[in-house]
């Protein structure tokens, strides 16, 4: 499989999940452990372009995939919906925060207007019951992502 561009190749059993594969054999500690049981959204990645909860897939089914972690979105935290959710003042305790902004990132990827019924339709949980922010942030990023950038107003 490929990681943040990188190709990895785990020896470890091939029966385990993603999730510690990332943390322990690859040392990439942003994608977190919630719950272990798919319904928390900590530990959410995307996999070839979906949002998918790490927990739930094992390193032996993800041969030839593209993974990419929090850390992978971008390095240096541009990514629309991280400026989204810096600007709206998310965070709070941020233990969803790795979560909920790769689902986002995914949303947006595969809808860059969102339908409320998208949004809602986000398995990710905030512990802390900031969805009126992040929900500001989902908008402000898919605002973002969709208007000219100053570069190609002066085309």
């Amino acid at each position: 499989m490929t990681v943040n561009g990188e190709g990895v190749h785990y020896k470890l059993d091939p029966a385990t999940p993603l999730l510690w594969a990332l943390r322990d054999a690859s040392n990439l500690t942003g994608t977190k452990y919630g719950c272990d049981s798919k319904d928390c959204g900590a530990c959410t990645v995307i996999i070839d372009g979906r949002a998918v909860t790490s927990c739930s897939v094992a390193i032996r089914d993800l041969e030839g995939a593209q993974v990419t972690t929090i850390e992978g979105l971008s390095p240096d935290r541009s990514h629309p919906v991280q400026q989204a959710w810096l600007a709206e003042q998310v965070t709070m305790c941020g233990y969803c925060e790795p979560g909920f902004i790769m689902a986002i990132a995914a949303l947006l990827k595969a809808s860059p207007s969102p339908t409320d019924e998208q949004i809602a339709a986000l398995p990710n949980i905030c512990r802390c019951g900031a969805y009126v922010r992040i929900r500001r942030a989902i908008r402000r990023a898919a605002q973002a992502a969709t208007e000219p950038s100053p570069t190609d107003l002066q085309r």
